[in-house]
């Protein structure tokens, strides 16, 4: 599986097989996976948490240990996003597209390029 061949489809249907091959699907509530995905999630902010801006893009580019590490998270981090959105009929693909012309509306390219958050706006 790649990028560039697998669908999101394909990905859920991953995750469900593995679920429902541990009969887990009783665990998966809304509530549940959504606690998982903030658990996974600060699982790397952990691994970042006191790694400069340098530092960071060393570690996950030329450390393979971390690299590894950092894939292994955000499998976990997504494979509970895949499984709330098939427990609960969500096309992930569909809400992206949403998400993403919101964001365009609320922050117009031409309004917001190379804006640098790190010091206060006026």
């Amino acid at each position: 599986m790649n990028d560039q061949e697998t669908t999101v489809d394909q990905l859920k249907g991953l995750v469900a097989e593995f679920v429902r091959e541990r009969e887990w699907e009783r665990y998966h509530s809304p509530k549940n996976l959504a606690m998982s995905i903030a658990i996974e999630a600060a699982e790397i902010m952990e691994m970042f948490q006191w790694l400069e801006l340098d530092a960071a893009k060393q570690r996950v580019n030329h450390d393979p240990e971390f690299r590894a590490h950092l894939c292994e998270e955000l499998a976990d981090v997504t494979a509970y996003v895949l499984s709330l959105c098939q427990q609960n009929g969500i096309d992930l693909a569909a809400a992206m597209e949403d998400k993403m012309a919101k964001n365009r509306r609320k922050y117009p390219a031409a309004a917001v390029r190379g804006l640098d958050y790190s010091k206060p706006q006026d």
